[in-house]
């Protein structure tokens, strides 16, 4: 473990420490057997729903192709936290450099703006699925998924690039103690003895004008949808048209409440809940949404539901026949 130092220090000389959950050492080891499924779950669940998009042609519609994006940023998310999360709670494996815990910074960062967008365009592929069904294939083309998934990417990058410089830019003092089980950009800025006022305004810019704006539109779109459905004569006809949104509307909950409770926690109930609270919350929005969403899709969704008891049926009967 590095020392504490004074005077002013590169962070690049220094490593630093993640502490895993603070409060918690004792049953780290414990903590490790679930998060450790949920790992094993999110990977399997969305490399599987990915090739299954890719592999069925049925598949390949506006709708399906955005989930394939949700399951590439779910595997990403998990994957750039969950290792080195698992290598704390297992090996107490807790030293990692400063150009390393920046680049984990960035790119939670970056996969959980992009996933925010990505929730909104889905929420987009509902609405003009209800509200304009006839013009559905007209409007979301194959060129119109494709452009909105680059403007998903470079979004999120032009928005998360800032973070980088903005902890470069501090000084630091030695401190090198995270109280965290992975990087985040508030975790970083702490441990400089400046003033930090320029990365929690941005930081809190970017948590408002970003995903509190695809929050606001996806309201917007839900809003406009209910008005269509409730247009509709039929309660029958009204059901199946709300359907098709159930499983979207499930994913946004699972991925934004988690996330909000942490970012409120941590601004105004610091002194009410206790830390290992924050840090077991911010672990499990980068565990719990990749490991539900292939879950959700997968059993509210008629068409992915069909493929893959389609896929599993000459297996389960091969199985069956081997053993009588």
């Amino acid at each position: 473990m590095a020392p504490f130092f004074h005077n002013h220090t590169n962070p690049q000389d220094v490593l630093y420490v993640l502490m895993g959950i603070p409060g918690l050492e004792v049953l780290h080891t414990w903590i490790s057997i679930p998060f450790s499924f949920m790992y094993i779950v999110a990977v399997a669940g969305n490399i599987f729903l990915i090739f299954l998009i890719i592999t069925e042609r049925s598949l390949h519609e506006p709708m399906y192709l955005f989930l394939s994006m949700l399951a590439s940023a779910d595997f990403l998310l998990a994957t750039a936290t969950a290792p080195k999360m698992l290598a704390i709670l297992w090996f107490h494996s807790m030293d990692i450099s400063f150009g390393s815990c920046v680049s984990q910074m960035f790119f939670i960062h970056f996969i959980f703006v992009a996933e925010s967008a990505i929730l909104l365009a889905m929420a987009f592929d509902r609405y003009v699925a209800i509200c304009y069904p006839l013009r559905y294939n007209t409007i979301l083309t194959s060129s119109a998924v494709r452009k909105i998934g680059i403007a998903t990417v470079v979004r999120s990058f032009f928005i998360c690039c800032p973070f980088i410089f903005l902890v470069y830019r501090l000084t630091y003092c030695g401190r090198n103690i995270i109280p965290h089980s992975y990087c985040e950009h508030m975790g970083i800025a702490r441990l400089a003895c400046g003033n930090i006022n320029v990365n929690i305004i941005y930081g809190l810019t970017v948590a408002l004008l970003s995903t509190g704006l695809d929050i606001v539109l996806i309201i917007i779109s839900y809003t406009m949808i209910l008005h269509a459905v409730f247009q509709i004569p039929s309660w029958a006809a009204r059901f199946k048209a709300l359907s098709t949104c159930s499983s979207h509307i499930c994913v946004i909950l699972v991925f934004y409440t988690p996330a909000f409770f942490s970012f409120l926690a941590h601004r105004f109930g610091g002194k009410t809940i206790p830390h290992h609270i924050h840090i077991l919350v911010a672990n499990l929005y980068v565990l719990v949404p990749p490991m539900l969403n292939p879950i959700i899709y997968g059993v509210k969704t008629k068409q992915i539901k069909d493929r893959v008891i389609l896929l599993f049926s000459p297996l389960m009967l091969l199985r069956l026949k081997s053993l009588f």
